[in-house]
């Protein structure tokens, strides 16, 4: 790894600033919506800029490169059919209007309401346990990230003791994290994570430029995105059809998840901290515009691994980065220091792949330059006798996959771009985990703790408690960053734990907002059968290769089983396959997700109706008719001449940079992405196909030079957009030091602030719109 003093300079500076400003940020907490929402004076630029900084981090590029490793390119362009149903569910108000409606603070204040305490407690617990599980594998891919980058050794002797680096490590980011959230909750949050936006802006700019210095988008990445058997092109998405695990089968799942799940994470993030409803409104309508080069920058980085280790021309630094990479997975999973040394010994003999491209036979999943690596690891473990081989061997595979990435980049940086490289993904991983440690301990508060109570906390004792939930949840992120390992890839991963909750989370708040034959017992029947199969095949899927196929093998059910998932997964060949394999469970993740989702829907209804007695109260729920705490808003009618302002939002709030904001938003989604880029190109292909270097030039177009021009607006519109409104929320904060801190009570489990801040989200956002999905 190329870091010098330089460097580390290059890290160093900008973190002590960020932290400098966490701990600065004390001085503005005066009550609990201080502590949980950043005093309601956040503006759009901030909470656009904190919302973009927080969503990146080290995981999302790992899985991003993982990903784009096993499918390319061409899977993304049919992910445009999400564009308009995006724009539907946001702008209708689909699921939030109702919830709003509901003037529940909390998700869990909402199970309470609409069906039990009981229930509010469990399904709390679940949704927060799903929550930091999913959260928890973050600090550990992160570390493994830098430990790989930096080439740094997976142990260290200390007075004759040999400690863990990776422990080590994950330690100290997670305690890094917690020292951001500590001082000042959301404020601190909004703050730094905002700074750390505006320094990375600049820092994607450069590593755009590096990717498009070092490859040549027709004579090295199209060439090697085509060079595919047919139907799992790189880049043809008429030709995708072969495609495993991310495919189109995953796409439908995802859109269905989105439907069905649109209210399963509601309450999370800074949706807040506005210091208006119509500005938190515009912070997220500018989320389309935010990322500048960041987006750009990550999807660069994915077809630049790719084109690197398949393309011909690079295929000596390749055979290196595989034989390092081998090595150091082996140093870490393999036991044996025998068969470490042996499968070491075999992975060097492995020679450069020389393959032509045209001449040679195209790649596939079965037929790749990993494959001998990974097929000699394998054999190499079996050979040796290592207990449980297969289950290393999972191991051995996932960290292979995501650990290319690092090992790439670290041999080919110089020290500057080290140095730059390291800074931003360390502000990757603090933006993100600091975020997801204060969600968890907030909502563990507010909706677990809180309910339990028979009186309310004084503030400064709510304080404590947060802040102790804090430590909390970061021991937890510890302990299951140390011990959970992780057998798939990244975003199977995370599907396969967020549907823990999201199997059951569907029907449960779609019931209880929309429905009046929806019980008690229907959403315990949900969270039973839709939970229950997502646990279960989670138990399956990571016990699979050690235990259950091994005990399935000694019975000799295995043929039998295998014809069972042969018959039940052939009507939907190609898209689902489900073939025996002794080291991988043969429904993946995203199929999982998919049969818990609709027995969740299932036990919902039959629980529902089976215990139904009489229609349930929706108006008391939602405050309507006679339970209105004011006399209603009457509906605005449609009229032609203003039908798409409608459909965009536009309020009398609208200023006219606002209404420019959000036109250049519905041009961009509907105009260009969806119409010309997606269903234009789609017409074009069924009247007359396109040949695969058509294609090339296509992804060219959109990935490359439209995103260049798109991001170097938004780049410079943000980086100073973000500085300005900075700038503005401290002075907002200031006037308001030297108050004293609210001892009054807090009323249920928020603030009476946050009641009139929802008060006015009502008025605010009330006012717009159709009410037919509301």
């Amino acid at each position: 790894m190329n870091m010098n003093w330089s460097s580390w300079l290059i890290v160093i500076v900008p973190l002590v600033a960020v932290f400098a400003m966490a701990f600065y940020a004390r001085r503005y907490v005066r009550d609990i919506a201080d502590y949980l929402a950043a005093g309601r004076v956040a503006g759009r630029y901030v909470i656009a800029v904190g919302d973009m900084s927080s969503w990146l981090s080290v995981i999302t590029l790992v899985a991003l490169c993982e990903q784009n490793y096993q499918c390319g390119m061409a899977i993304g362009f049919w992910a445009a059919i999400s564009i308009p149903l995006g724009a539907v569910i946001s702008l209708s108000g689909y699921c939030v209007y109702r919830f709003r409606q509901t003037k529940c603070l909390s998700v869990g204040q909402f199970f309470e309401q609409r069906y039990s305490r009981s229930f509010r407690i469990v399904a709390s617990a679940i949704r927060t346990l799903a929550e930091m599980l999913t959260n928890a594998i973050g600090p550990a891919v992160a570390v493994r990230f830098f430990i790989y980058f930096l080439g740094i050794s997976h142990s260290i002797n200390l007075f004759g003791w040999k400690i863990p680096t990776y422990g080590l490590l994950v330690g100290l980011l997670l305690l890094l994290a917690l020292a951001i959230v500590w001082p000042a909750g959301r404020i601190s949050l909004l703050m730094t994570d905002c700074l750390q936006g505006i320094i990375s802006y600049p820092i994607f700019v450069v590593f755009t430029v590096f990717v498009l210095v070092n490859v040549s988008w027709f004579s090295d990445v199209t060439p090697v995105m085509l060079d595919r058997v047919p139907g799992e092109s790189f880049l043809n998405p008429m030709d995708i059809s072969e495609l495993r695990d991310f495919n189109m089968f995953a796409l439908f799942v995802t859109l269905f998840g989105t439907v069905l799940n649109r209210a399963a994470w509601l309450g999370n993030g800074s949706t807040g901290s506005g210091k208006t409803a119509h500005e938190q409104k515009m912070a997220n309508i500018l989320g389309t515009w935010r990322n500048g080069f960041a987006s750009t920058t990550m999807i660069l980085i994915g077809i630049f691994i790719v084109t690197y280790m398949l393309g011909g021309r690079f295929s000596e630094t390749a055979r290196d980065v595989r034989v390092t990479l081998g090595g150091r997975v082996a140093d870490e999973v393999v036991a044996s220091p025998e068969a470490r040394d042996k499968l070491k010994m075999r992975l060097a003999k492995i020679p450069a792949e020389q393959h032509v491209i045209g001449k040679d036979a195209p790649y596939s999943r079965k037929s790749n330059p990993d494959v001998a690596f990974l097929t000699t690891a394998h054999s190499t473990l079996k050979e040796e006798k290592i207990s449980d081989a297969n289950a290393v061997f999972q191991q051995y595979r996932s960290l292979y996959n995501q650990m290319m990435m690092p090992i790439l980049l670290g041999k080919l940086f110089p020290p500057v771009l080290a140095g730059l490289f390291l800074l931003l993904m360390l502000m990757m991983l603090l933006s993100t985990d600091d975020t997801r440690i204060f969600n968890a301990s907030s909502t563990i508060v507010q909706d677990i703790i809180l309910p339990l109570r028979k009186t309310p906390l004084p503030t400064e004792k709510h304080l404590r408690y947060i802040r102790g939930s804090s430590v909390g949840v970061t021991v937890f992120f510890f302990v299951v960053s140390l011990f959970f390992s992780q057998l798939d890839y990244i975003n199977m991963f995370i599907t396969i734990m967020c549907s823990v909750w999201l199997g059951a989370a569907g029907p449960i708040m779609l019931g209880g907002l929309y429905t009046r034959f929806g019980t008690t017992c229907g959403a315990w029947c949900a969270l039973i059968f839709g939970s229950g199969t997502s646990i279960i095949g989670l138990m399956l899927q990571r016990n699979w290769a050690d235990l259950i196929y091994p005990f399935l093998d000694d019975r000799g059910l295995v043929p039998l089983l295998s014809q069972g998932f042969e018959v039940v997964s052939k009507p939907f060949h190609p898209y689902v396959v489900w073939s025996m394999d002794p080291v991988k469970f043969p429904i993946n993740s995203m199929e999982l997700y998919f049969i818990a989702m609709v027995l969740g829907i299932a036990a919902y209804v039959i629980g529902s109706l089976v215990s139904f007695q009489r229609p349930y109260n929706l108006d008391r729920l939602l405050h309507r008719k006679e339970y209105a705490d004011a006399p209603e808003v009457a509906r605005e009618p449609w009229e032609m001449r203003r039908l798409l302002s409608k459909l965009i939002g536009i309020t009398p709030e609208y200023t006219r940079g606002d209404k420019a904001i959000a036109w250049s938003v519905f041009a961009w989604s509907f105009g260009y992405k969806f119409f010309l880029l997606f269903l234009g190109v789609l017409i074009w292909n069924a009247i007359s196909p396109w040949s695969p270097n058509q294609w090339g030039v296509y992804f060219f177009l959109t990935t490359v030079v439209t995103m260049l021009i798109v991001g170097s607006i938004s780049t410079v519109w943000f980086f100073l957009g973000g500085l300005i409104d900075m700038g503005k929320l401290i002075r907002a904060l200031e006037t308001r030091v030297g108050n004293p801190l609210d001892n009054g009570q807090v009323e249920g489990n928020v603030s009476l602030s946050d009641k009139r801040h929802f008060d006015e989200i009502e008025k605010v956002e009330g006012k717009s719109g159709d009410d037919t999905l509301r």
